[in-house]
């Protein structure tokens, strides 16, 4: 499967669902050190992240995911100690530290999904015809982000590799899911978080049949 993540976004820009795919990973990279630690650190967002210096495939924003094998939460490791503490500790060394993109927090996934709204508010706008769409995708190098807003505001978002095909048929049926799982469900409030284990289901059987031939006529 190549689609990465799923945001579904309310009228009002807030989030209520997300999804991201389990069989897509982030790389890493794991270098051993000698003291000192030629990379300037520092704690962003309650993570450590490389400042400045790159190299052997680590770059600026990467944050630290672990050291000899035990994990980071955080700006701790798994053992509670502190990362900074024990990276300034000569005694330490020589001494393994894994690399990588940080996996976003609920507060991340928010504060892009309200961004989203706002740009999409702005790409209609910005449109010389009036009563325009929004933003309907955007693409990068990595990935390729697919936008369908429905008549009554609710936005549905699949950032996907940008040689995904059928996209626009995929998020269709993210609405049909949306619409038979979550609006004709007596528990669930117009506009609030998504939380019902058939729509789940329901949602990760559509991503897993995205490379399938047959979906459009399925």
């Amino acid at each position: 499967m190549t689609i990465f993540s799923v945001y579904i976004i309310n009228k009002a820009g807030s989030l209520i669902y997300h999804y991201d795919s389990p069989n897509v990973s982030r790389p890493a990279v794991e270098k051993t050190f000698s003291y000192p630690l030629e990379l300037v650190l520092k704690v962003f967002d309650e993570k450590v992240v490389v400042a400045f210096g790159e190299r052997d495939g680590i770059k600026v924003g990467h944050a630290v995911l672990g050291i000899n094998g035990v994990p980071a939460e955080g700006r701790c490791l798994k053992d509670k100690r502190d990362i900074l503490e024990v990276l300034a500790t000569e005694s330490n060394y020589p001494i393994n530290i894994k690399f990588g993109r940080p996996h976003l927090t609920t507060n991340e996934r928010i504060m892009l999904a309200s961004m989203l709204h706002s740009l999409f508010a702005i790409g209609s706008q910005l449109s010389p015809e009036p009563h325009a769409s929004g933003i309907q995708s955007l693409e990068t190098d990595t990935f390729k982000l697919h936008c369908h807003q429905t008549m009554t505001g609710v936005k549905f978002v699949i950032i996907a590799d940008p040689k995904q095909a059928n996209v626009d048929v995929i998020l269709k049926k993210l609405y049909e899911v949306y619409s038979d799982f979550a609006l004709k469900n007596p528990f669930y409030s117009l506009d609030m978080p998504i939380r019902a284990e058939l729509f789940d289901t329901n949602l990760q059987a559509v991503l897993e049949q995205a490379d399938k031939p047959g979906i459009i006529n399925s």
